[in-house]
């Protein structure tokens, strides 16, 4: 019996809300400093982002830096109250329901975000995923629970770069996209169009202007989680 594959973006399309943004809004709220002038940039990004503008490189380079000035243990306690405080009341019955559909169809599922994995992986836990794809982070002496460098290493999930690392974590499964007779991915940005051409059962999810457009040329089905 073969299984189906169910990719999923995360913000704006499981969550109403933008997680790296979040976070970054979060932390200035604590007071933590510098944290507030962190956040204006991230504010900055969002917005090219949401215009398809984004330079990832310079993104990255830019927003990922303030986690090496703070300690593991640290940016862990913050975000445990993150999750509390924020994350938690935004996860919402309609986007569960959407998981848990795919997941007692017996598909596999995961979780294709161009967040960084230190903010998404507690909250792909939180929605039930067992597989998270995103930006990976850098760590001293590549230590993987050693400080953050502030810097990202291997393909970015962005774009193109979605399935890239999709495939390679398919392979370290021993998979591939063949074994899939159903390839779902559900995204609410243009951003994601080059994985979503790719799927054969592409869902335009909270899309936003520009996606909702091209899904209704191409007869992709949209759904609206979160009105």
């Amino acid at each position: 019996m073969s299984i189906n594959l169910a990719l999923f973006d995360l913000d704006h399309t499981l969550l109403p809300l933008d997680s790296d943004q979040a976070w970054a809004h979060f932390i200035a709220k604590l007071g933590v400093q510098g944290a507030l002038t962190h956040a204006r940039n991230i504010d900055l990004y969002y917005r090219q982002y949401v215009a398809g503008t984004l330079d990832m490189t310079e993104y990255l380079r830019h927003t990922l830096a303030p986690l090496a000035q703070h300690s593991r243990e640290q940016l862990d306690a913050w975000h445990q109250l993150f999750m509390k405080e924020v994350i938690v009341p935004a996860i919402l019955p309609a986007a569960q329901a959407l998981v848990r559909q795919h997941r007692e169809a017996g598909d596999l599922c995961c979780i294709v975000t161009a967040t960084n994995v230190f903010v998404t992986a507690p909250i792909g836990k939180a929605l039930g995923f067992d597989h998270l794809l995103g930006i990976e982070l850098g760590t001293e002496g590549g230590d993987p629970l050693a400080r953050y460098t502030g810097t990202a290493v291997g393909t970015p999930t962005f774009r193109e770069g979605k399935i890239v690392r999709t495939e390679e974590w398919l392979a370290s499964l021993g998979m591939r996209w063949q074994d899939f007779d159903k390839r779902y991915f559900y995204s609410d940005s243009i951003n994601d169009v080059p994985l979503l051409e790719y799927v054969t059962h592409p869902v335009a999810t909270n899309p936003d202007e520009r996606l909702r457009e091209l899904a209704r040329e191409r007869a992709w089905p949209i759904v609206d989680l979160f009105r």
